[in-house]
């Protein structure tokens, strides 16, 4: 979901001249373009990958169908992705109104539910219809889902939590990102769906950039 037009200024930056970017039907195409197909940073980003791995940063939110669309695709490239790759999401905030998004994401994260829960909220909204954009609403869902209220209550209000969300706006503005689900590369690139030509080619954009970086968290 796009919030803004982003500036596609070309740079000299790891042109990639002599790459091949394979398509799942074994077709092959031109390398992707920088400028075109992805974007170089004008001052780098923060990572937090460890030493020798590529940080590579998934940008969402719940409410938005194409987030929705694109996360079962991401759950199985996850089981495969290259190894010197360190994902993670972060969930964004283009107004105060995403908070409580937020905050979830990452109370799942802090109480280690990602993994059980993280799809079913993209299920509860989009398929079961169920409005998720307040507290009282998100902890009655996660209540229903088995977790201990208590428990919740205390990461979503917690100050690790509200730290969270205050850098993932930080790393948003600094990777510019303009709609979701983009995908931030090495704290230096931006793809996304507009530029890539599809999520899947996106994937594909990530995978040849986190081969010329190795060496770059």
């Amino acid at each position: 979901m796009d919030r803004r037009q982003f500036s596609r200024a070309a740079s000299s930056v790891l042109a990639g001249a002599g790459l091949v970017w394979a398509l799942p039907a074994q077709a092959q195409m031109k390398a992707p373009v920088l400028g075109t197909h992805y974007l170089a940073l004008g001052s780098p980003a923060p990572t937090e990958a460890p030493a020798g791995k590529v940080e590579v940063v998934e940008f969402f939110w719940y409410n938005c169908p194409h987030c929705n669309a694109f996360e079962p695709e991401l759950a199985a490239w996850l089981k495969k992705m290259p190894k010197n790759i360190a994902f993670r999401r972060v969930p964004v905030a283009f107004n105060a109104s995403f908070v409580p998004q937020q905050r979830l994401y990452f109370s799942l994260e802090a109480l280690g539910l990602v993994d059980k829960l993280h799809s079913k909220v993209f299920d509860a909204i989009h398929k079961q219809k169920v409005k998720l954009d307040e507290g009282q609403a998100i902890t009655a869902w996660v209540v229903q889902n088995g977790v201990d209220q208590a428990k919740f209550l205390n990461a979503y209000n917690s100050f690790s939590v509200e730290t969270k969300t205050k850098k993932a706006v930080q790393l948003q503005e600094a990777y510019k990102v303009e709609g979701v689900p983009a995908l931030g590369i090495a704290g230096r690139f931006y793809t996304d769906a507009g530029l890539a030509g599809g999520m899947t080619r996106a994937l594909q954009v990530v995978e040849i950039l986190a081969a010329e970086n190795k060496g770059i968290t």
